[in-house]
């Protein structure tokens, strides 16, 4: 829950973020809308307890989320938490080991690692490849396409199996087809699976609950996914 949330850096005396008042529930899929700048990311990294709010509350469970008294339940919720940025980290190893990112070579779940590499449309590339999951994908992805890095950020973000999943212009360098595709995977994941999705293309958002719009740090408007589809008929 979002409670009269405002939010401004320290040396800034604009508000980033004005009066946002929103709720989310568990297994919902949720979408954000809004021009470059309106605070769409800034509003994800106060859900996810990475900024506090300047003023206003953020709940999760009925617990405050704030770092200054409540440090303990804020490490909880961001464990509950699988993120995947606009821009993903990939270290000079193999594909596999960027997939279970942070898990000791010897502790990779193989069948896992497959697994979501096939729910994120990754695997028919992989099985292509001489060294398969082996293959090693050079310093910070140099070898592979910006698709293929977001398909494996993807692919990173549902190995860890989280209740939540932050999905932040993830699927932005894929072709319509493809990231048709693995919308329909997530979709199809455990049905108390919570989703947030930011996007600036339309149809990624086709199977959210709710769709907020956001402008200059306002929300303006909450849409369904098909009044969004009616009123913009020529982007899907």
């Amino acid at each position: 829950i979002f409670e009269n949330v405002y939010f401004k850096y320290h040396n800034q005396n604009k508000y980033i973020l004005k009066d946002l008042n929103f709720s989310i529930k568990k297994g919902e899929t949720i979408g954000f809308i809004g021009k470059t700048g309106c605070g769409k990311s800034t509003t994800i990294d106060i859900l996810m307890s990475l900024l506090n709010p300047s003023k206003g509350s953020v709940y999760v469970d009925g617990k405050l989320m704030n770092e200054k008294v409540n440090i303990k339940d804020i490490l909880c919720w961001r464990e509950n938490i699988a993120h995947v940025p606009q821009n993903i980290f990939l270290m000079d190893g193999s594909l596999e080991e960027n997939i279970a990112f942070g898990i000791p070579k010897n502790q990779i779940d193989h069948s896992l690692v497959r697994n979501v590499a096939k729910k994120a449309e990754l695997n028919k590339y992989i099985e292509s490849l001489p060294l398969k999951y082996d293959t090693r994908v050079g310093e910070r992805g140099a070898k592979l396409s910006g698709g293929q890095r977001q398909r494996i950020a993807i692919a990173r973000a549902l190995y860890k199996n989280s209740s939540i999943l932050i999905l932040d212009e993830a699927t932005s360098a894929l072709d319509i087809e493809t990231e048709k595709a693995i919308i329909k995977s997530i979709n199809s994941l455990n049905k108390n699976l919570t989703i947030i999705i930011i996007a600036h293309r339309l149809s990624t958002l086709i199977n959210c609950n709710r769709i907020f719009e956001l402008d200059e740090g306002s929300l303006i408007n909450v849409f369904t996914s098909q009044e969004l589809i009616n009123k913009n008929k020529n982007d899907f």
